[in-house]
Parts: structure tokens; sequence; C-alpha cells
């Protein structure tokens, strides 16, 4: 009898909360789709600026209503203890300003939240911020990404271009391939390391 030993692709949990780059979030998941399993999570303000008609048909997109809805019982599976057991990495994309000082304060009200407050910290995290320049300069802000870098999470920075809102600035999200290519080139040096092979 064969045994199947080909290794199993990467599973990605791709998550955005909201902001106007959240457009942006069905070609985000369409980079990773053909490389890894993707899985993928939005926030209720998230949702007003994805089209998920953009989405690839493979990729589920679970939201706050999914959270509810899958549980009535003790005993019954919960959602974002599902998707953190399912994912070897999460990645953030855009995360606002707003997700950014819940994650920092520990808050966890929605499904990405409770995702990250119940996460594995020996399994990485990305995120990738998007707000306005002023937001991203706010004193705030530097508290929050020094608590996040604290938990072992990632800064993918954001860049500087006109903003949706007009202003010039930094604090646009870093672009889909960018946001791709860093995950999948730490992936495959970490199974380089490893001795070659994919996440068992």
């Amino acid at each position: 009898m064969q045994v199947d030993s080909a290794p199993r692709k990467p599973r990605i949990l791709l998550a955005a909360s909201g902001s106007v780059a959240a457009i942006k979030f069905g070609s985000l998941c369409s980079c990773f789709s053909d490389w890894a399993e993707v899985k993928a999570v939005a926030t209720q303000a998230a949702l007003h600026f994805i089209d998920r008609a953009t989405l690839p048909k493979d990729v589920t997109l679970y939201t706050d209503e999914h959270e509810w809805s899958t549980w009535s019982k003790i005993g019954d599976t919960v959602l974002h203890i599902e998707l953190r057991q399912w994912a070897d990495i999460m990645v953030i994309a855009p995360l606002s300003a707003n997700t950014l000082g819940k994650i920092a304060g520990g808050l966890c009200d929605n499904l990405l939240t409770s995702i990250i407050r119940a996460w594995d910290y020996e399994k990485p995290i990305y995120v990738a911020p998007a707000m306005n320049t002023y937001m991203w300069t706010n004193p705030f802000t530097e508290k929050h990404l020094m608590t996040v870098d604290e938990l072992g999470i990632t800064l993918i920075p954001p860049v500087s271009k006109r903003l949706a809102c007009g202003d010039y600035g930094t604090g646009a999200m870093a672009e889909p391939s960018l946001i791709f290519n860093t995950v999948r080139l730490f992936m495959e040096s970490r199974q380089n390391a490893n001795g070659g092979g994919r996440t068992q």
C-alpha cells in the first residue's frame, strides 16, 4: 500500500478590518490561493469595502454572523477556535487603526479579534496597517505597535502615496503582491531550515 507523502499546502488565514484598503482584499486572496489553502475573515466594517465577487471561488469568507450562527449548545464547535487551530499563519490586511487598538488592548468583540486573543503565538501573524497619515503618526499608534511587536506580530509597514481621503503621506497598505511575497519568503525559508518539507 502506497502512502501519499506529498506535503500539504500552507494554511493561510487572511483577515480584513475596516479600512478602504479592504477593496484590495479580493486581490490579496487571489495572490495566496494558488500557493496555499486560504480561509478569510472580515469585520463588519470591512464588508463595506469588500466586493465578494472578487474573492476566489475556493476561499470561504467568515464574518461575525458565522461566529454566532454556528454555535447553539455546549459541545458545538466555536468558530474562532476552529480557525486559529486550522491556520499555520494569519495575515491581517488591511489592519485599521481601530482593530490595531483592540488587539493592543486585548479586546475580543468580534470574530477577528477573538481569533487573535485565542492565537497560539508559536505561529506567525503578519499585519499590514492602512490608515490616514495623521492616524499613523498618532502617539497611540506607536504605543499599540510596540505592544503587538511584543506579542511577536510582524509588521508589514504602510507606504507613502495619495490616500483615499485626498491627503498625501504614509498610511497606505502595502500592495497585495508585497504582502504575499513577504509571507511566502518567510514560509519557504522556514521550510528549508526544517529540511525542505512543508508544514505537516
